[in-house]
């Protein structure tokens, strides 16, 4: 069954992330089944006013479902990225 388009959450409940990394405008994350997803910086002031060098130190946590800046004390989940929440 497929459940893209109806509801995303679920989708998001299942991926995890393998990679991640930054340019100015956005943050990317590679999930383990392959895809590349982008949420635009803007979404997050406290990334998006950050150093590169306070960005380079996000990590994948939670077993890959969320990513952790220990220097800007924030956390992000990927099912947010996919559902689009900031």
């Amino acid at each position: 069954m497929n459940t893209l388009g109806k509801n995303p959450v679920t989708i998001g409940r299942e991926a995890c992330a393998k990679r991640l990394w930054f340019d100015d405008d956005s943050l990317f994350c590679e999930l383990q089944d392959g895809r590349v997803i982008s949420v635009p910086l803007a979404w997050y002031p406290r990334l998006f006013n950050a150093t590169p060098q306070q960005r380079n130190h996000y990590q994948i946590a939670v077993n890959g479902y969320g990513i952790h800046g220990p220097v800007l004390d924030e956390d992000l989940s990927v099912k947010g990225f996919l559902a689009g929440i900031c």
